[in-house]
């Protein structure tokens, strides 16, 4: 069953004046933040968690914005970063989305291009959504439900979209010859998923699946005409179903989107679509774009993981610049794959050695300590997420490493003299870097030698830490990356990054866990139709990897995120793990 939330009074009212400005929700009223006397919000340190600081309903003006690396891709069937998600929603819409505004309701699910959300069939295995009438494209051609169905047909091509989510691919009936849209044109896929009508979508699922309002809510179900479809080039030019469109995109360094005259706000109440024009600067040096953060250059942090440890040292002493800052905890974990694929980690004990062997302290501090990083994870799912349970197979004391239980796996594993290695990291993401030199310095002490390899974000998971070619012939033992939940249960977030049967040539986030008993326990938890249950089985599957040591856990999230000087309608969205980018305004 979906999650449900209850929000406080306060949270409830704030909410409420946010989706009447979108033009939805409605209901009550309530008194705004704090205003100061020229004018703007009062800034206050954590005031976009439960609320909405400096709200607004002003339309006009330029969003500036800014990306430390490149998209892995703007196409809505090839993109898997949180960040990708959220900031989508500009120029596409799908049939379900995250409610917008702050608080746990942001969490829960509401209908977008759908009138309502799904109705499932007795057994479970059939999902079927209705759209809203008057959709349509940037072009003025109505939005209809067999381009939601091929959208989602498109994606299942892993090989020509490696980076999207592979929910679909494994929840659906799919013919046992399909092999895409492209490869098999002549395949017929209504047997996973059809339009029946130009309304009707209907998903046949392999097996009863309760979760699917949150599954479609993905861009997977960003709707993409048949015609208009230009393949692994469909990046350069996406035909806009949302507010705004791409008025120019320059792939790898800058792209604009302006506002789509043919979208009707009265079939999208949760988009205020309040800046004229959205620029967005591609491969800014992190450290650089949190210094035009600051001094309010930029108004927003796309990749939205909060503020890199430079600028930490510059904010957090100075009361003015930590007003403008928000610390949620989100559920998300930082961690190193253990990548059994090349000897001598494909013996647990040596992947074990890794793990008694880590500086915990250290691994922190990389991601900017307690406040900026996040609290010392143990196991695998973090405290956000229904049912986690702490438990710790690897305790070291001070959470410094323990050379001689690393020095016992050492043993226990044939390698007593240590062995060497290769550690992959995003090259644009100062806190992996940091790291990686971390992980390098502690496993020294038992003479675990470890070479540093940085790779590009946008192609991090296609080309290289999650292409399984590439980590074979290149000896990549360890790689640095995090994981935030797709949806707030175990399955939301741990089935994409444990579960083997997932692990395809490329476009891979689950790079080192590979264990059939892990497997067979996903299995168990999401078939279990009781709550209770389910959320004791995936303790369960956490528990099986700690032991398969396939996980160094680093850190539960927390990021520090700072709010853009000129930047209205700011909220947390807990479903996003970010700040909602479709509410905001500038002054």
């Amino acid at each position: 069953m979906r999650r449900k939330h209850a929000l406080a009074g306060a949270a409830t009212a704030v909410l409420a004046l946010v989706l009447s400005a979108c033009g939805g929700g409605g209901g009550t009223s309530q008194q705004p933040a704090q205003t100061a006397a020229g004018g703007g919000a009062q800034p206050a340190f954590n005031a976009g968690l439960t609320q909405v600081f400096n709200p607004s309903t002003k339309k006009g003006g330029t969003l500036k914005a800014a990306h430390s690396a490149d998209w892995d891709s703007l196409d809505p069937g090839d993109t898997y970063y949180g960040y990708s998600f959220n900031f989508g929603r500009f120029y596409w819409r799908t049939l379900t989305m995250y409610k917008p505004g702050p608080g746990p309701e942001g969490n829960t699910v509401i209908p977008d291009l759908a009138e309502g959300l799904g109705t499932p069939s007795d057994d479970g295995k059939t999902w079927t959504y209705k759209l809203k009438s008057g959709l349509k494209y940037e072009d003025g051609t109505p939005i209809t439900a067999k381009d939601v169905a091929y959208a989602v047909a498109r994606t299942y091509d892993k090989e020509t979209f490696p980076h999207g989510p592979s929910y679909l691919n494994e929840l659906l009936d799919w013919p046992k010859d399909f092999k895409g849209v492209y490869k098999s044109a002549d395949v017929d896929y209504k047997s996973a998923v059809e339009a029946t009508d130009d309304t009707t979508v209907v998903f046949h699922l392999k097996k009863p699946f309760a979760s699917m309002d949150y599954i479609v809510q993905m861009p997977m179900t960003a709707p993409v005409p048949k015609d208009k479809d230009t393949g692994a080039k469909y990046k350069e030019k996406v035909l806009s179903s949302g507010p705004y469109k791409f008025e120019t995109n320059e792939i790898g360094k800058r792209f604009t989107l302006v506002r789509n005259d043919q979208w009707d706000p009265a079939t999208d109440p949760n988009r205020p679509a309040l800046p004229d024009r959205i620029e967005v600067q591609l491969n800014v040096n992190a450290d650089d774009l949190d210094n035009q953060l600051i001094s309010g250059d930029i108004d927003l942090d796309i990749p939205g993981t909060g503020l890199q440890p430079a600028a930490l040292g510059k904010v957090l002493p100075d009361p003015a610049l930590k007003a403008r800052t928000d610390n949620p905890t989100i559920p998300r974990l930082w961690y190193v794959s253990v990548i059994p694929d090349n000897p001598p980690l494909d013996n647990v004990e040596c992947r074990k050695a890794v793990m008694w062997a880590a500086d915990r302290v250290a691994n922190q501090t990389s991601y900017g300590g307690p406040l900026a990083g996040g609290d010392i994870a143990t196991n695998v799912m973090p405290p956000p997420i229904v049912g986690q349970e702490k438990f710790d197979l690897y305790a070291t004391p001070e959470n410094k490493g323990d050379v001689e239980k690393a020095k016992q796996a050492l043993t226990a594993c044939g390698q007593p003299n240590g062995f060497s290695t290769t550690m992959a990291f995003r090259s644009d993401r100062p806190r992996e870097k940091a790291l990686a030199e971390a992980m390098q310095q502690a496993l020294a002490k038992v003479n675990i030698k470890v070479e540093l390899k940085g790779f590009p974000g946008s192609s991090y998971f296609s080309d290289y830490a999650g292409n399984t070619d590439y980590v074979k012939k290149n000896g990549i033992g360890l790689a640095g990356h995090g994981w935030g939940s797709d949806w707030p249960d175990g399955y939301g977030f741990m089935q994409a990054i444990v579960d083997s049967r997932t692990i395809r040539k490329a476009g891979n986030y689950n790079l080192s866990v590979k264990n059939p008993e892990v497997d067979k326990l996903i299995d168990q938890a999401s078939s279990e139709l009781d709550e209770t249950a389910r959320a004791k089985l995936w303790v369960d599957v956490d528990k099986k990897v700690m032991e398969d040591a396939s996980i160094l856990p680093v850190v539960w999230a927390k990021s520090l995120l700072m709010r853009g000087k000129r930047v209205t309608n700011v909220a947390y969205n807990e479903g996003q793990s970010m700040y909602d980018y479709i509410l905001l305004g500038v002054e």
